[in-house]
């Protein structure tokens, strides 16, 4: 359970940062909302997500999953450019997210 409440935690950690990023400055107010609830639930679940899983690795999940997908979300929406260098860069990034499951 706790490993499916992590990568929930990672997925709002892209999905606040991506408000963040669209409240240009905290000056709309619907993406500002979306950011308090999405940071809020994120944060819930990383504490959660800690109680039972090593620190460094729930950690590390959390930033790899939710950075993977906040890059993602930029090259689908056009605002970050799809090359082979960053994908075989986020590869590597999900690869050692896997790794460090995997060993812990």
């Amino acid at each position: 359970m706790s490993w499916f409440v992590l990568v929930a935690a990672g997925v709002l950690e892209a999905v606040w940062a991506t408000a963040l990023s669209a409240s240009a400055g905290f000056k709309k107010p619907l993406p500002i909302v979306v950011f308090v609830v999405g940071l809020i639930g994120s944060m819930a679940g990383l504490a959660y997500a800690m109680t039972e899983l090593p620190t460094g690795t729930a950690y590390a999940v959390w930033v790899g999953v939710g950075a993977s997908l906040t890059v993602l979300w930029g090259v689908v929406t056009g605002r970050e450019r799809a090359t082979v260098a960053r994908g075989l860069l986020l590869v590597l990034l999900v690869g050692c997210v896997v790794g460090l499951k995997v060993v812990s």
